[in-house]
Order: structure tokens, then C-alpha cells, then sequence
């Protein structure tokens, strides 16, 4: 699967559950993002999930790496580097399951009235 479709298959989700436009573009960020990083550094996405539901939209991506995501720090002099950050900051509930065969991001992002204003 590519980030195009699975933005593609998120905005499907989240239309079927009237998700604020905000939110959209939160959730359809963190899925560019996680599903990219699977396929340039994790050795290829092997599951990805949308679900919306207990006041949250949860967003799930499996990749082929046993390595744990880390943030880089900036520097001026190599592109790239942000993902991880981005997705920490947009969905702070984040974490990762690993098992035999690699692992699985599991990114939340409140629905309504727990969710983080923008500064």
C-alpha cells in the first residue's frame, strides 16, 4: 500500500464518522508519516488500520523493523528527521508493540474535548 492510499482509505474512515476537518488533516499526517517511514526505513509495511471509536481515532502501522522508532536530532546539513517528532506531537498517546516478525505503531488522536489546542 502507498501513503496515497492510505490517506486515501483513512479519509474514507473518517468521513463514515463526521471527524472534524482539523482532526482529518492531524490524522492524515500522522498516516503519511508512519506509513512512509515503514516503507523507506522498516522494511515495508505489513498492516495498516484506521478505526474510530471511545473518543479516539487510532491509526496502526506494521512494518518489517525490530528497531524502535527514535527522534533524530535536527540538523541543518541532512533532510528529513521530523516524522517521528510529528507524529509524538499530533498523537502524544503513541507507542509500539514489537513481535517475531517486526513491529506495530499505534498512534491516538482525541476526537473532541481532550484534544490539544493549537498554539
Amino acid at each position: 500500500m502507498s501513503c496515497a492510499r492510505a490517506r486515501e482509505a483513512t479519509r474514507a474512515v473518517l468521513a463514515e464518522h463526521d471527524v472534524p476537518a482539523v482532526l482529518v488533516d492531524d490524522v492524515l499526517t500522522v498516516v503519511s508519516e508512519l506509513v512512509s517511514n515503514a516503507l523507506r526505513h522498516a522494511g515495508g509495511l505489513t498492516g495498516f488500520r484506521v478505526a474510530v471509536g471511545a473518543g479516539q481515532v487510532i491509526v496502526e502501522v506494521s512494518d518489517r523493523s525490530t528497531l524502535q522508532p527514535h527522534l533524530r536530532p535536527p540538523s541543518p546539513h541532512t533532510p528529513g528527521g521530523f516524522g517521528w517528532r510529528v507524529v509524538k506531537t499530533l498523537a502524544p498517546t503513541t507507542f509500539v508493540r514489537f513481535h517475531r516478525g517486526g513491529k506495530i505503531i499505534i498512534a491516538a488522536l482525541p476526537t473532541g474535548a481532550g484534544r490539544p489546542s493549537a498554539p
